[in-house]
């Protein structure tokens, strides 16, 4: 993949009422979690913002009649500076990080996805930070290498298949399409980044799969 001249992150971690975007030069880091090693909570990431990329964003969503709106206050939740650690550890790639809305569903979701799809053009990475599957109360007590639950299992596979296939339909449906998937998301903020990535783009594609614990989907996906 080519180096893009600058990301916009969809994640998980932080939920609005309306589309919102951090407009802030130099985000700080959030450390939203509890609970692991010290070296977690000392970890950087100075990448910069870009507050004149956030206008454009908001400008784009509400072309399309999607109400949107300026954070210049919030900095990167670690749904956006883990992955982005590992992917571009320079951190010297402009980011903007995005608001999901877990009360709006799959279709609103994908339609910012379709309102952004230009910024691609330009050489814009979209970036969908969640999980294919979400069950955070069997995680607990499981090792890091068990074997994958039969349900979270069933619910990957069909998620897989279904993008391959270019199913968009089944994906906006998964609720009542997908197999155990109230059980794979009892919430839904974790799987609405993928409709963000599913509608900026167009063929879908798998490009890794993996469990860890046992519940949690390592999967990854593309759209081109």
């Amino acid at each position: 993949m080519e180096r893009p001249r600058a990301i916009v992150c969809i994640s998980a971690h932080w939920t609005t009422r309306v589309p919102a975007v951090i407009s802030t030069p130099w985000p700080e880091l959030i450390y939203d979690f509890g609970g692991f090693p010290d070296e977690l909570y000392r970890m950087t990431y100075p990448a910069p913002g870009d507050p004149i990329l956030a206008e454009r964003i908001t400008l784009l969503l509400e072309n399309q009649g999607i109400d949107a709106g300026l954070d210049k206050t919030r900095g990167f939740d670690h749904g956006v500076w883990v992955p982005l650690k590992l992917m571009y550890p320079e951190a010297d790639i402009p980011v903007v990080e995005l608001a999901v809305q877990p009360h709006l569903g799959p279709a609103h979701h994908a339609a910012i996805g379709a309102a952004l799809s230009h910024l691609r053009e330009e050489g814009v990475l979209i970036l969908a930070s969640g999980s294919a599957t979400h069950n955070l109360r069997d995680f607990f007590g499981r090792a890091v290498g068990s074997p994958p639950l039969e349900y979270a299992r069933e619910f990957d596979d069909w998620l897989s298949e279904a993008v391959a296939a270019n199913d968009r339909e089944s994906l906006l449906g998964y609720m009542k399409k997908g197999p155990h998937a109230p059980n794979n998301h009892p919430t839904p903020e974790h799987f609405l980044p993928l409709f963000v990535a599913m509608g900026a783009g167009d063929n879908g594609r798998v490009l890794h799969r993996a469990f860890t614990y046992g519940v949690i989907s390592m999967a990854a996906f593309a759209w081109e």
